[in-house]
């Protein structure tokens, strides 16, 4: 498995669980992330922006997934 495989990867897994944690603040206004991790502000806004950073990676590649 090379790197870049690895970043694909990894974005894909959080940019799941950021949809699903959408999906049950969405439904039953509960948030996934704060209730596994407690409010930790630092460590929440940092899993937040890994997940948009996620978002914007799985964007620029998906050029790749439509060529397949």
């Amino acid at each position: 498995m090379n790197r870049f495989m690895a970043i694909d990867w990894i974005a894909f897994i959080l940019l799941i669980v950021g949809g699903v944690n959408w999906l049950l603040i969405g439904l039953f206004e509960w948030n996934l992330v704060t209730a596994l991790l407690g409010d930790m502000s630092v460590v929440i806004r940092v899993i937040y922006t890994l997940v948009g950073l996620s978002a914007i990676w799985m964007l620029s590649i998906s050029g790749k997934f439509a060529n397949k």
